[in-house]
């Protein structure tokens, strides 16, 4: 069932790391990775997002072999983190500032790894009705697990533009109420990490 209509949430699609593990020499961007039916990598998690809500904004580094060409080509609004390197929390912050909340302060973000394809269309409608419900922070859960994405309400706009670092938003996470959701989804769990990761 798609999210009702009135949702405010933005896709946020983090696609400025370097992939090192993947590729320690840095030569094969893993976002750049064929899949089985064609896409990138990070192709094939913008589709995901941009089936679900209307705005996705996607952040890259200065240097991304392509990667902000691919996902402007898909309809993403595209923002370069000249502090990519410095970690995912610089860029998620850098993010939310380039994705504004409504003018009556009112949705929230749906934060997305660009290696992370495999996540189902309803893991994220689930995700962003519980942000609609009320929900500050709303996380999938399978097998037990705590997975990606993560949907933040308006409530914590200003601790997200305040992140740092390499953790993310895994702070916040810590910090404050989180609404978990069963899915029976594998794919909260899986990204592309190393080479072996990758489908044949």
């Amino acid at each position: 069932m798609p999210p009702r209509e009135g949702i405010t949430l933005t896709g946020i699609l983090l696609a400025a790391g370097r992939g090192r593990r993947f590729d320690p020499a840095g030569v094969r961007n893993k976002l750049l990775q064929r899949l089985p039916g064609g896409d990138f990598v990070v192709v094939a998690s913008a589709r995901k997002l941009l089936a679900v809500l209307p705005r996705v904004v996607a952040v890259v580094p200065p240097s991304d072999g392509g990667v902000a060409d691919a996902l402007r080509a898909l309809g993403c609004t595209v923002t370069v983190c000249p502090d990519a390197d410095s970690g995912m929390g610089l860029s998620l912050a850098h993010a939310i500032r380039h994705a504004p909340l409504d003018t009556h302060g009112a949705g929230g973000w749906l934060v997305a790894l660009g290696d992370m394809p495999f996540v189902a269309d309803a893991t994220l409608q689930a995700l962003v009705r519980a942000i609609d419900d009320g929900a500050g922070i709303a996380a999938p859960l399978f097998d037990g697990r705590r997975g990606n994405p993560v949907a933040f309400g308006a409530i914590h706009h200003a601790a997200l533009l305040a992140l740092d670092g390499d953790q993310g938003a895994r702070r916040l996470l810590t910090s404050s109420p989180v609404t978990t959701i069963a899915v029976p989804d594998p794919g909260i769990l899986r990204d592309i990490d190393t080479q072996g990761d990758l489908p044949d």
